[in-house]
């Protein structure tokens, strides 16, 4: 299956954060992780991931420092923040109202809550 572009774009910086609220990693490290735990279906480039990990900068989101890596290499590397912890928690909350309110759609408006 193919996913549309703007349905993984909405999701895609919660995701980000809370790979990060489990370790510090670095871009290639997320990109990675992503594609590993999602079977695939989220699979980005470095020209998707950067941007919006930039915008999590602005935001104060989360933090970049450069470390060395065990290959000796430099690498810059991305940390949460405490007001990223918050904005994982609220777009975790959205995210259970938008699938909730889809569920309940594509149910006929059967309620599957437990």
């Amino acid at each position: 299956i193919l996913m549309d572009k703007r349905m993984m774009a909405m999701s895609t910086a919660m995701l980000l954060l809370k790979l990060l609220e489990e370790e510090d990693m670095y871009g290639y490290q997320m990109i990675r992780k992503l594609e590993e735990r999602s079977n695939q279906v989220f699979s980005l480039k470095e020209g998707t991931l950067y941007p919006i990990l930039h915008s999590l900068e602005e935001q104060e989101a989360v933090e970049s420092y450069e470390s060395q890596a065990e290959t000796g290499r430099k690498r810059k590397y991305y940390r949460l923040t405490k007001k990223g912890g918050k904005l994982l928690r609220q777009k975790q909350e959205e995210w259970e109202v938008y699938e909730n309110a889809i569920r309940s759609v594509m149910t006929g408006g059967v309620s599957l809550a437990l």
